[in-house]
């Protein structure tokens, strides 16, 4: 019989502001992680520190921000206004205390709810922060959100800012590490958002004076068709164009100078804007897959107190550019409809070019309708007399509480696969044999890919001739022999 779990006052508790955060830290930073991955709380944790200097910046103050991390410790270093003295320490300290709140002060800022330091403070075993404001400064260090110092405020000839140190709480994070790549990325966003912004981070500069120009053309990976169009207006800043190679969409969008990797309603409207202008251009009614296929974009805007689906801010969730501004939707619309057609019709070769690109990928795209009927029926044909896959008894497509287990072994030839076989749990493991070695895809048309026999059968095991929303696998290995050497396989 169950233990009673008695529900009195006593159950009721309330948590201290960091008490909360170092309770439920995902709410405030997403996943921890240790580093290795670069949106790991860590990386998160100094990204919430530079937004602040980021909206300094932004703001007309400070044009250089300084980064250093050595041994755990991260340091930050602003030129802006510097905190205000007398309230430094609820700052960083009080939930939803902050000039954020002041639209005047902070007009087109990345946070708007007071969070971003708080969750620093609390997540780290150790920090501190100093501001200086005319000739004066002062400084309060932390340990997990807990005050620990508190300086008075003294005479300083230091320059106007602020510089905050931390370490982030192994408690939480566990035995971390900062990949300096991943850090890089980070700063030459911040650098391409902010053209006249100088980011030093341990020695080395970060500046554009291009913006997305420079970002799109540090990116770009591969030929492409045309030289990125850049355009610019009022808080929107756009860079184009379209790769010879990949199929595809790619995009790098930005609210505020966040990066938002998972996009959201500015990225969206981005693309039904780019191809509704091209259909107007060329008074054409293209399909819209045949206008962005291989499209590479990057587009940044500012928004009056934005909303994102969360604390990490990966995604705009906001309808509109301000209390009393135009819809995303219309704003983009608008400078899209006026920039990009002024720039089709001051450059014909680009404007052609494009043009030959959307009625290739239309004849393509009709192509590999009828090529990819021919090869499902090609499958389902082979697939009844062939011993290709041996198949487990779950799919995930199934209530079985095991799907997640589920995972295809991929061997080349009979004989790998084989011993395979004869180990494996019949019911969650499934094995696959080709017949040699695959076909090397990179570089071949899709009509060539779509008539090769072993890509099809593989595909019908998989079942993602649709897509890879209907994957029948959890996980998928591919399996070697032990003696290949690695530059055999590349």
């Amino acid at each position: 019989m169950a233990k009673e779990v008695k529900y009195t006052e006593d159950s009721i508790r309330t948590l201290e502001w960091n008490e909360h955060i170092r309770l439920r830290p995902g709410m405030y930073i997403g996943k921890l992680g240790d580093g290795s991955s670069p949106d790991d709380g860590i990386y998160i944790l100094l990204k919430e520190t530079l937004d602040n200097c980021i909206d300094e910046f932004v703001m007309g103050n400070g044009k250089t921000i300084e980064v250093t991390i050595k041994d755990k410790t991260v340091k930050v270093r602003d030129y802006g206004r510097g905190i205000p003295l007398g309230k430094l320490v609820d700052v960083v300290s009080k939930i939803n205390t902050g000039a954020k709140y002041d639209s005047e002060a902070f007009k087109k800022s990345v946070g708007l709810n007071g969070v971003g330091t708080k969750a620093v403070n609390a997540l780290s075993s150790y920090f501190n922060v100093q501001a200086f404001r005319e000739g004066k400064t002062k400084s309060a260090d932390f340990c997990i959100g807990n005050l620990t110092k508190e300086t008075k405020i003294v005479d300083s000839d230091a320059r106007m800012g602020t510089l905050v140190s931390f370490i982030p709480d192994e408690k939480i994070f566990g035995n971390y590490h900062f990949i300096n790549e991943y850090i890089e990325k980070m700063l030459w966003n911040y650098a391409f958002l902010n053209t006249g912004l100088t980011i030093v981070y341990n020695g080395q500069k970060f500046h554009s004076e291009n913006g997305l120009l420079d970002l799109l053309t540090q990116n770009i990976n591969g030929p492409i068709l045309y030289p990125p169009i850049h355009l610019s207006g009022f808080d929107i800043e756009v860079a184009l164009t379209h790769s010879n190679q990949q199929y595809g969409e790619e995009y790098y969008s930005f609210v505020n100078g966040q990066h938002t990797t998972q996009g959201g309603t500015h990225q969206g409207a981005f693309r039904e804007a780019l191809v509704k202008t091209i259909r107007d251009f060329f008074k054409k009614d293209f399909e819209a897959v045949d206008v962005r296929t291989s499209i590479i974009a990057a587009i940044s805007i500012k928004v009056q107190e934005p909303i994102f689906e969360s604390q990490t801010k990966t995604k705009l969730g906001s309808q509109d550019i301000g209390p009393k501004g135009p819809s995303v939707k219309a704003f983009i619309g608008d400078f899209l409809k006026t920039e990009l057609n002024n720039f089709l019709h001051k450059n014909p070769e680009v404007a052609q070019t494009i043009l030959q690109k959307i009625q290739s990928s239309e004849r393509e795209r009709k192509d590999l309708q009828g090529i990819q009927k021919l090869a499902r029926d090609r499958a389902k044909k082979s697939n009844l007399h062939n011993k290709k896959l041996r198949d487990c008894r779950v799919h995930l497509t199934s209530n079985d509480e095991r799907k997640l287990d589920t995972t295809l072994f991929i061997c080349e030839g009979d004989s790998a696969s084989g011993s395979i076989t004869k180990t494996r749990d019949v019911n969650v493991q499934a094995v696959f044999s080709l017949k040699g070695k695959p076909l090397n895809a990179f570089g071949l048309t899709k009509k060539i890919v779509y008539e090769n026999e072993e890509f099809n059968l593989l595909q019908a095991a998989l079942n993602i001739e649709d897509g890879i929303e209907n994957l029948r696998y959890n996980n998928i290995v591919v399996e070697r022999d032990h003696f290949v050497q690695d530059t055999e396989i590349a």
